[in-house]
């Protein structure tokens, strides 16, 4: 299936594109948030927000091993027991968050890590006891009279490692109401998974999707990572092969992130064929076309999903969003995130945990929220916000749209847009339409480099970020 992309024309424009940037999982990015934000903003939010629902992600930093392209915040250990004082500090901490505020429901759950199915099924039934105390699940809408069919309730998913996994763990969070699952693949070459220290093998990983669809998961999701050392376009096609034989509802395409400032283990992969810019694109353009013509939906910057997905539905009808868990079906919901690191996004606040463990556990020993950092938006922020998730979630600038919900000219916010904008359509990244500017299907491969057209925040002593490419 041809879907437009001219991959020598994007080759050409590696050069001018192929620079640090943000992935906009959140405007601010992370790095310019500070510490002068912190518990009692925390706490003034989530006091003066409203009854609607949550959507609660909660944190598992533990892994057994370490995985060496990982840049998340994980603790490795094998002892499943140091799960149990974790678990115990969860519940105060979902107990001293949920007594701030008004009542509410979850609409949503997510578990990440780490890795969650670290925790044996005892630990894991005890965590979802934990979430059904504090923030028990939204539940569905009375059927419509006309139509027979029930509103949503409650959405809870849950990443995985499927060499970890057992039939009895994905059994007691099925019970516990879980119905979507992630399983992180990366990738299935042998050669790919030695050099980062996560072998795997499809049977594994074609095990742990059975048995969650037979024990009722309604979606499956597979996460895999572009741009790992030794992967080539040859590689990397039969990873897809394999992938699309087990058919999973949505999959992750990740752009690898090599941030050795912050992965320490990641230094040497130079010497390992890491691929450069151009074969990179290479690979997710190929990605692109096998996975679209496999029937999904070509999402945002780097997810997929077969028709009648929520998240194509999203994408649909405009209330796809993109946050610290990806791309979103929520809307523009609140999010509360539990355990260490946990960013929680609440209206005009991002509030940040401590990130260490030990930290955070002594933190709420000690009677507090264990705030690291934060950031209050400014209007401003507020508004560059929405226009970058525009450009993220639907690819295209809407200047009539902004001036209706915001009350002024986009170019009254920035003075400068048409001289940003210029080089993007000069190359055919961006090109115009009736109602102002849309990604071209090379513009899609670069929308994190003209979405750093609208971020206030960027300089050239700024923050590190991986690169755009």
């Amino acid at each position: 299936m041809d879907i437009g992309i001219d991959l020598d024309r994007v080759r050409d424009l590696i050069p001018r594109y192929d620079k640090p940037g943000p992935r906009y999982t959140s405007y601010p990015t992370a790095p310019v948030w500070t510490e002068a934000v912190g518990e009692d903003d925390l706490r003034a939010a989530l006091a003066e927000r409203s009854t609607s629902p949550l959507a609660i992600y909660v944190h598992i930093p533990f892994c057994r091993s370490l995985c060496t392209y990982c840049a998340c915040n994980r603790e490795i250990s094998r002892d499943v027991s140091v799960a149990d004082d974790y678990l115990d500090r969860l519940a105060v901490e979902a107990e001293r968050l949920a007594a701030i505020g008004p009542p509410t429901r979850s609409a949503a759950v997510a578990v990440g890590g780490g890795t969650p199915t670290f925790l044996d099924p005892a630990q894991l039934a005890r965590m979802c006891e934990i979430l059904d105390r504090h923030f028990p699940a939204l539940l569905p809408a009375p059927p419509d009279r006309r139509t027979g069919t029930s509103g949503a309730g409650s959405e809870r998913s849950v990443e995985v490692d499927p060499r970890t996994t057992s039939r009895d763990q994905l059994a007691v969070l099925a019970d516990h109401g879980f119905d979507r699952i992630s399983l992180g693949v990366q990738d299935l070459s042998p050669v790919v998974q030695k050099a980062i220290h996560r072998v795997q093998s499809v049977g594994e990983t074609a095990d742990t999707a059975n048995a969650a669809r037979e024990l009722g998961f309604a979606s499956v999701n597979f996460d895999l990572i572009y741009g790992l050392p030794f992967q080539t376009l040859a590689s990397f096609e039969k990873t897809l092969d394999e992938v699309l034989a087990l058919r999973p509802d949505r999959i992750a395409l990740y752009s690898y992130a090599h941030v050795t400032w912050i992965s320490k283990q990641q230094r040497g992969f130079e010497r390992k064929d890491l691929p450069d810019a151009s074969r990179k694109l290479a690979i997710f353009s190929l990605a692109i076309e096998r996975l679209c013509g496999a029937g999904y939906c070509y999402l945002g910057l780097d997810h997929f999903a077969l028709p009648g997905d929520a998240l194509c539905r999203a994408a649909d009808d405009g209330s796809l969003r993109r946050n610290f868990m990806g791309y979103t079906t929520g809307g523009d919901q609140d999010v509360l995130a539990l355990g260490c690191s946990g960013i929680s996004e609440l209206a005009g606040l991002y509030s940040q945990s401590l990130r260490s463990s030990v930290d955070w556990a002594a933190a709420l020993d000690a009677g507090r929220l264990p705030t690291l950092r934060g950031w209050r938006l400014s209007e401003d922020d507020r508004r560059r916000r929405w226009l970058i998730q525009r450009l993220m979630c639907q690819n295209e600038i809407w200047p009539d749209g902004y001036a209706e919900r915001f009350g002024e000219t986009l170019e009254a916010r920035i003075p400068d847009l048409e001289e940003k904008l210029a080089p993007f359509l000069a190359d055919g990244v961006l090109v115009t339409t009736p109602s102002g500017y849309r990604l071209s299907a090379e513009g899609r491969l670069l929308m994190r480099s003209v979405a750093m057209a609208f971020d206030a925040y960027l300089g050239d002593d700024g923050p590190r970020f991986s690169r755009t490419v």
